[in-house]
């Protein structure tokens, strides 16, 4: 017999069945709040194209709208896990969720593009609090013998979302507006709130204690903005004192980052866990590998638009393939991976992506769908598939189990820092001018100089895979390994248990 909500919000975490009420509204409200960020991570590069015509913004006010959300998110990811464990995962995750969409109303009614970007760094700070809260929940509410099936279904259902949003995205930016994509999470919101703080159950980690590391957080945001801001204000502004400025005081600030964390007793990012060799190797995988993704998608977004003449709609449509493929294949990948190993799949993974990418050089005005564009988003896809789920189980591997949540959310972290440098880099180095999304011409030029940058990053990638990846098969414990969509970043995996 289902047991009553009042009952079940004061009972003692670790105890939720899947068969319960409880256990339903738990997931529903978990699925729905890590759903808004990452519907948030692949609706909106479809409906860049539309915000520049409609705002009159420039290039680098595209980058930036991108950017200001993945600076903050990027920042401060790991300080949100760490305030959930100490004050109530529910709490902050319900805080994160508020935030989220007020940030996200903001951005629906922005006038002008200053104010959707700083809205959008306010978006960033609520997907830092509620994103990595939601597994957490999970975890701590769940007993043992349902955990993993919880998990599942959770992953399973995020990866529906993802793989949705581009063709969601694309039919709000033709059918109501590009506003949508942002004021959805409003509602979404309204029904996400009551449910978890009726039905979930609180939690805290009781080994949590000291104070939080807000200076190594606040340095890590300033030092990754500072650079990003060079890189994207160099196409217009050369060499200025600015722009070299910018670069120098975020290196500064960045080795005033590390320097915190060696000597901070209870760091942001301990950086004793670089000690494991092949830790510190597949996270150089992970920059290299989703540094390029981040380009692509951005670009490829554009390019679809400006160039072939697609609507939004069209648009995200034609990007189904990668997040469907992964959706349906990537637990088979994982499993492929626990036998050989992951080394030939962290290899393979990224040179097909890497041709996929190097195929998009045939699509530009006048292109077929199904001779040009799908053959490059299925081997994309594929490669995708191949790479993403052993990458994840690497990183859990690479560290002793108790450690598995950090280093999966350096891991997070460091996907999304690369991917920040990435759609900042991009445009400079292949001569992207402020003006050239508003050229098929111009755009179609230096995306055809971007595709080759954005592959010989994942032929480093391999390479370095192939170099230094020594963890043999392993075993997922029944968390990761599931389904994986993330375009922008890997999945977000907890300590297991």
């Amino acid at each position: 017999m289902d047991e009553t909500p009042q009952s079940a919000a004061g009972r003692g975490v670790g105890t939720v069945r899947m068969s319960t009420a409880v256990g339903r509204w738990t997931l529903l409200t978990t699925v729905l709040g890590s759903g808004m960020a990452m519907l948030d991570s692949t609706v909106v590069n479809v409906a860049l194209p539309r915000i520049g015509r409609d705002l009159d913004a420039d290039l680098a006010a595209l980058q930036w709208t991108v950017n200001a959300y993945m600076l903050t998110l990027a920042g401060l990811i790991l300080l949100g896990g760490a305030l959930g464990d100490r004050f109530g995962r529910r709490k902050v995750f319900v805080i994160g969720i508020v935030w989220f969409a007020v940030a996200s109303l903001l951005c629906g009614l922005a006038p002008n593009a200053g104010f959707l970007i700083a809205a959008r760094a306010l978006q960033g700070i609520g997907g830092a609090l509620l994103t990595p809260g939601s597994l957490a929940l999970i975890q701590a509410s769940f007993h043992p013998d349902d955990r993993a099936r919880a998990v599942g279904v959770w992953s399973g259902l995020g990866g529906v979302g993802a793989a949705v949003g581009p063709f969601l995205g694309g039919w709000l930016v033709d059918g109501p507006g590009w506003r949508w994509v942002f004021l959805l999470n409003v509602p979404l919101a309204a029904l996400c709130v009551p449910v978890a703080l009726k039905h979930v159950p609180e939690s805290r980690d009781p080994q949590a204690h000291g104070r939080f590391d807000a200076l190594g957080a606040g340095l890590a945001a300033l030092a990754l903005g500072l650079v990003t801001y060079a890189l994207i204000a160099a196409p217009e502004q050369g060499p200025s004192v600015v722009v070299i400025g910018s670069v120098v005081a975020g290196v500064v600030l960045g080795a005033a980052f590390l320097y915190v964390e060696k000597r901070r007793p209870e760091p942001m990012m301990p950086l004793a866990i670089f000690a494991s060799r092949q830790f510190t190797a597949i996270n150089v995988v992970t920059l290299c590998v989703y540094a390029a993704f981040s380009g692509f998608f951005f670009l490829v977004a554009l390019q679809l638009q400006v160039v072939v003449g697609y609507s939004a709609l069209q648009a995200g449509t034609a990007l189904l393939p990668t997040t469907v493929l992964m959706l349906f294949l990537s637990a088979k990948s994982g499993a492929v991976a626990q036998v050989i190993g992951p080394r030939i799949p962290l290899t393979v993974g990224p040179l097909l992506c890497a041709g996929g990418m190097l195929l998009m050089l045939r699509v530009g005005e006048g292109s077929s769908y199904v001779a040009d564009v799908l053959p490059a988003m299925l081997v994309m896809g594929s490669g995708m598939v191949t790479l993403v789920a052993p990458l994840t189980a690497t990183v859990l591997a690479s560290v002793s189990s108790g450690r598995a949540g950090l280093a999966s959310g350096i891991n997070n972290a460091a996907a999304r820092a690369a991917g920040l440098i990435a759609v900042a880099a991009l445009p400079l180095l292949a001569g992207m001018g402020p003006e050239a999304y508003r050229s098929a011409a111009e755009f179609g030029e230096t995306f055809r100089r971007a595709m080759p940058m954005c592959a010989g990053l994942l032929g480093l990638g391999a390479l370095i895979a192939w170099v230094t990846v020594r963890v043999p098969g392993q075993e997922c414990g029944g968390t990761e390994c599931r389904v994986h969509c993330g375009v922008t970043s890997p999945p977000l995996e907890g300590a297991g248990g």
